[in-house]
This record gives structure tokens, sequence and C-alpha cells, in this order.
């Protein structure tokens, strides 16, 4: 096997055709221009077929925990490529605005938001087709070719990582025992630490009366949330609203994992929650990267899709976030120091265990 032949270098570095140089005016900013939005492809190919073995793992009516270092690898993976994407900004940014306006005009219609990949990226994460801002009015499913808004269609139907998160989460066996209930005893635990959070807010000298009521009803508000995540009843109202997206189940089984994180069998499912918010924060800051080089780029002038441009960016990085529940349950994080006990039964449930042969001791 030749070095180049296992690549196919010849099909790959015989892919960049700018079209300045087909129209005979050659500009030579446009060569980095396409090989940057090519990486991005092939980069955004990486991460589907990651997360294609992560669904595979998930999708299934029983994880085995086995597999859970090879979910935290792949989600790992994604991330640090999440990273490299938000990097390739800097790198397109050595061309000047006066640079991209040599070829700019020659790129119309084409445009990034045609890329299927990244669309199924999105949407395999989660995203759904109503929580998309839309671009200009329309859906942006339809600056697509009419076979890849097919592709998207059915990727809209297949269950996303935030669905299997979900169906994951709930099946969590550490959340009610004969001695335990998760529920009872955090309630506890949380109902003073928001009582004393209400006292140091009613005894700061340098709040105005309309501050400190705001401060108490704001802290009122994720009281109620909370009751929300523990209540069926009241967390169905709140999901209509589209406060939260998981199942009540599921945040509560988060919030289990996130405060008791330190106990060995849950240090997986900690990572797994922790790199699933990682990545959506990165793809966060590459759409907020992204916007901000359009805007350097164009200003105001409408981008080569006939979109507004840094407008429509601003709007999708801001409202494009699919993991924001697992944010939100930092309003409810205690301080190691007021966790709860759990029992020894439920502590020795989820401690690892060795014995030596040679001594009998673990």
């Amino acid at each position: 096997m030749h070095y180049g032949e296992y690549l196919h270098l010849d099909k790959l570095l015989d892919c960049q055709t700018p079209e300045s140089d087909r129209k005979g005016r050659p500009a030579h900013d446009e060569h980095l221009f396409i090989i940057i939005h090519q990486t991005y492809e092939l980069w955004f190919k990486q991460v589907l077929h990651e997360m294609g073995m992560i669904q595979s793992l998930l999708g299934g009516e029983m994880f085995d925990e086995r597999d859970g270092g090879r979910v935290v690898q792949s989600l790992t993976r994604v991330l640090e490529i999440m990273r490299v994407a938000i990097h390739q900004v800097d790198i397109l940014e050595t061309m000047t605005p006066m640079d991209f306006l040599e070829f700019r005009d020659l790129l119309f219609p084409a445009s990034g938001f045609q890329s299927l990949q990244f669309r199924l990226v999105e949407t395999g994460m989660g995203l759904r087709k109503h929580n998309r801002v839309q671009l200009d009015g329309q859906d942006v499913d339809l600056r697509l070719k009419p076979h890849e808004q097919k592709q998207l269609r059915a990727a809209y139907e297949e269950p996303s990582l935030r669905d299997l998160l979900d169906g994951w989460l709930v099946r969590t066996p550490f959340l009610d025992a004969d001695d335990f209930s998760f529920r009872a005893s955090y309630m506890k635990a949380l109902e003073g630490m928001l009582e004393h959070e209400a006292e140091i807010i009613r005894a700061q000298p340098q709040l105005s009366e309309s501050d400190r009521e705001k401060q108490l009803e704001n802290l009122g508000r994720a009281s109620s949330m909370l009751d929300a995540i523990l209540d069926d009843a009241a967390y169905d109202a709140l999901k209509e609203s589209g406060a939260w997206t998981f199942s009540r189940r599921a945040l509560e089984a988060a919030l289990f994992v996130n405060l008791y994180r330190d106990e060995p069998a849950l240090q997986t499912p900690f990572r797994i929650l922790s790199a699933v918010m990682d990545i959506d924060e990165a793809m966060t800051n590459w759409r907020t990267r992204h916007a901000l080089m359009a805007q350097r780029m164009i200003g105001q002038k409408v981008g080569t899709g006939g979109s507004s441009g840094h407008s429509y960016l601003s709007a999708a990085a801001a409202k494009h976030k699919v993991f924001g529940d697992l944010f939100s349950l930092a309003t409810f994080m205690l301080p190691r120091s007021s966790l709860p006990e759990l029992p020894a039964p439920m502590k020795e449930r989820l401690h690892y265990h060795y014995v030596s042969s040679e001594n009998g001791r673990s």
C-alpha cells in the first residue's frame, strides 16, 4: 500500500478549483477559502461517524457500562474537532475583507447554509426543525437540494443524542431504594440552602428595595423550576412552556449524577454529561466566531446565500443550544459539605470492590 494511494491524494488534491481562476481573474486567497471549507466538511464527516457509534451504543434497551469509556472517548473527540473548527476561523481571518471581495461576487448563491453535513450534526445532537432560527422568514432547510432535504427530514425522525441520553438517564437505578429517597433528602438540603441565600439577599445593605425584591423573585423562580424537576404535574406545565426539554425523571437523574459525581459508579455518567455540555458550548462558540467573522468580512452586506448575514448567525448562536437543561441544573447545585449523606447500603452499591486472592482483603 502506497501513502498517496491509501489517501487518494490524486483526487483530494485536485478538488481545489477556484472560480476566480476559471473566470480568468485569479484571486490568491480563494484557494485558502476553499481549503478551509473543504476541511470543515471532512471534520463534519468525522463528527457524524463518531455520533453514529455513540448512538448505536446508547440506543439499546440496556446500556453496557463497559461501553461508557468508548462513549466518553468519542464525545471527547467530537469536542476536540469542534475546537479545531473554532481555530480554523483564525486561519480564515488572515484573509482581509478586501481579499475576500476579490472573488466574493463569484460565489453567489453558494453559502455555508447549504452544508447538509452540518445540518445533520445539529439534528443528530438534538436540534429540531421548530427550534431553528428561520433564515429571512424561511426554513433554512429550503436552501438544500431536494434530495438533501429528504435526508434531513429522515434525520429528524431518528432518535437524537439528546433523546438517547434522556432514555439512558431515565433508567438510572439509584434514585429510589428501600433505604434512600434522593428526592426527599435533596429537597430538605436545598430548602435550607435557598433560605440561606434569601437571608443573604435581605441582609445586603447596598441593594435597593426594588433590586432586593427582584433577586428574591429570581430565587423564587429557581425554586419553582426545581419543584418541577421533582413533581410530575408542575413539570408538565413548565415543559409545555419550553422551560425544560428533557423528561422530568431524566433531569432528576442528571441532578443526582452531578451531585454525587465522586462516587465511583457515577464517574463515567458524569463525564458523559460533562462532555455533551462541552460540545454544546463549543458549537455555540463556533457559531459566535462565525458570526463575528461574517461581520468583520462583509459588515452589513447581504451574505452570498442571500441571508441577512451577521444578524442571522448571531441569532442562531443564541438559540441553537441543545443541552441547555443540563446547564440550568447548576442552579440547583449544593456545596459538597451540604450534600445529604448517602446511607451505607447505597454507598456500597456505588463503589467498586477488588479482592486480593492472596490476603482476601479488598
